[in-house]
């Protein structure tokens, strides 16, 4: 009877943490979109966040289905960035912060390319959301998830 109690406490304990590491991981990446949002956000930015938003709030899907062209992806791949539905959480939060400090610079061609990229980045998002389609369906690659979320955090807050 001991034994028994024991076996089960031990399983309770292993579903908890899990079960607990699996709310952290989503506060994680939420958290961390929020503090993304609570930065000095680049027009363009809430823009395209705002854009996307209003469409999946109003309509629940995208309409938009077209694929990025080979100029855009050549343009991602002049940044070493991986396609969107290659990117993980952590690769997708910093590319957001270093194209947030990118828009800042004093550097107008970089500020073209990171508006240029945050555009593909918003199309490659509605091509995936559209489709409701992911070519690599691993647990990995989840930055389309992580861009989302970023969008959804950056739309909720208005200058003042």
């Amino acid at each position: 009877m001991i034994e028994e109690i024991t076996t089960a406490k031990s399983n309770f304990d292993l579903t908890k943490k899990s079960a607990f590491s699996k709310e952290d991981e989503v506060f994680t990446s939420r958290s961390y979109a929020a503090l993304l949002a609570k930065n000095t956000i680049p027009y363009s930015h809430k823009k395209l966040a705002d854009n996307y938003m209003i469409i999946k709030r109003i309509f629940q899907f995208q309409a938009v289905q077209s694929r990025i062209t080979a100029a855009e992806k050549q343009l991602l791949a002049k940044y070493d960035f991986n396609t969107l539905e290659y990117t993980t959480m952590k690769q997708m939060y910093e590319e957001l912060a270093l194209l947030q400090k990118w828009s800042a610079s004093n550097d107008e061609k970089l500020k073209t390319d990171a508006d240029a990229i945050m555009e593909i980045r918003t199309k490659e998002l509605k091509f995936i959301d559209a489709n409701s389609y992911v070519t690599i369906s691993n647990e990995i690659y989840r930055g389309y998830v992580a861009l989302e979320h970023y969008f959804e955090e950056i739309s909720k807050f208005r200058d003042k």
